[in-house]
């Protein structure tokens, strides 16, 4: 099957801190290859007041500041005018908790909508009547959505093929069959004293591959050893 060519749309309150990463290694080579399509959007553009600000107090008091409905809700219904989205995700710290399974399906996507949240986080009816999926990196608070955001978008990206020269390294990374990737060595054999085990040095692809499923299960045992019950 032919894989469809992948945009990303990725919405925020300070759209630069993805331009470095986005421009290089592979997520830069995936887009030279024509295979993905990454665009960023400002929501301060889409403020419809002079000094483009975004955000305002939440209701009932407290600390922090909340982004409003308005900016969001512009760019997102401009964007769905363009073009029909698979997902619509906001990184919250309360969402699903992200792993391969959910990078596979998302990876298999044609247009992903991403809103990266900022200060309190978003109005709750953007949540309520926009996003389609809502995704967390962990059990733990960031600044803002913008690094989770740029977490999805790689562990996505390199499943797709064509942007990993080498397809087989996606396939045998930790997770892909539910259990941690077992050690890995290069040149040379012997290193301060230290050798390669002799297995990985024969060319018997049969004794590496029985080898290497041991040595998963034994790492994953010591751990993740969560990851055992669930298989």
């Amino acid at each position: 099957m032919i894989q469809t060519k992948l945009r990303i749309d990725i919405l925020s309150s300070v759209p630069e801190t993805f331009s470095s990463v986005i421009s290089s290694s592979i997520l830069k080579r995936a887009q030279e290859k024509n295979i993905v399509d990454i665009h960023l959007h400002n929501l301060h553009d889409y403020a419809d007041n002079k000094f483009k600000h975004i955000d305002d107090t939440p209701f009932g008091g407290g600390a922090g500041m909340v982004i409003k409905c308005q900016p969001v809700f512009d760019c997102i219904e401009k964007l769905k005018s363009e073009r029909e989205y698979d997902q619509i995700i906001y990184m919250s710290a309360d969402g699903e908790t992200l792993n391969q399974s959910i990078s596979n399906e998302l990876s298999l996507c044609k247009n992903l909508m991403i809103l990266a949240g900022h200060y309190k986080g978003i109005d709750q009816r953007i949540r309520d009547i926009l996003i389609t999926r809502e995704i967390s990196i962990g059990d733990f608070v960031l600044t803002g959505g913008e690094l989770p955001a740029l977490v999805l978008i790689d562990s996505i990206i390199r499943l797709i093929p064509g942007v990993i020269s080498d397809a087989e390294s996606a396939l045998d990374d930790s997770f892909q069959d539910g259990l941690l990737e077992a050690p890995v060595y290069t040149k040379p054999s012997e290193y301060m004293g230290y050798r390669v085990p002799e297995v990985l040095l024969g060319g018997n692809h049969k004794e590496i591959n029985k080898w290497r499923a041991e040595k998963a299960i034994e790492k994953t045992k010591i751990r993740r050893p969560d990851l055992l019950e669930k298989l």
